[in-house]
């Protein structure tokens, strides 16, 4: 996925969910911070799309232009719409979230978590793709450890137990 296509998929759910702001979780997020990440930040199809202040709407995105929907086959690229529980994140992501919102959202703003909100919620997930998508982010020097590391304080110490070594796996295979 490139911004271009984060972009008008803010502008399409927006337009569809009648809302004027969407929060952007998940990998694709980074194209909130990185414009032009590099190409395997960004070989997902699909932005993951919180409506928080209409949390019902999420069906309705998924309906027209998520996955396998006319949209995505035409577009090659889809929303999801997701609920509360579908990212950990520490105490004060929102105070970190990147605004996308241009001529090409339509005004409609995309609220994109910051990349090291993004890492904390891969670590959380854990899956083999979350921690290579991680360490990829470090191997190309687009966070620093000291970043993620100030965001630690803000997590629960049962979660941070769990992602820590994750985390220092990451960085280990990034070489940093």
């Amino acid at each position: 996925m490139k911004r271009i296509d984060l972009e008008h998929l803010i502008r399409a759910a927006g337009s569809i969910a009648d809302l004027r702001e969407l929060i952007i979780i998940g990998s694709q997020a980074i194209l909130g911070s990185i414009p032009n990440p590099p190409p395997e930040l960004t070989t997902s199809q699909e932005a993951d799309l919180w409506t928080p202040t209409a949390p019902e709407k999420a069906d309705l995105i998924d309906g027209s232009i998520g996955e396998m929907s006319p949209f995505h086959g035409t577009f090659g690229y889809y929303a999801h719409g997701v609920g509360t529980g579908a990212a950990v994140l520490p105490a004060r992501w929102k105070s970190r979230l990147v605004r996308v919102q241009n001529d090409n959202t339509n005004q409609i703003a995309g609220l994109c978590l910051s990349p090291a909100d993004i890492v904390i919620s891969k670590l959380a997930a854990g899956r083999e793709k979350d921690l290579s998508y991680v360490t990829s982010l470090f191997r190309h020097r687009l966070l620093r450890r000291d970043e993620v590391e100030a965001v630690f304080s803000e997590v629960p110490p049962i979660i941070l137990a769990q992602i820590k070594p994750r985390f220092l796996r990451c960085i280990s295979d990034a070489a940093c």
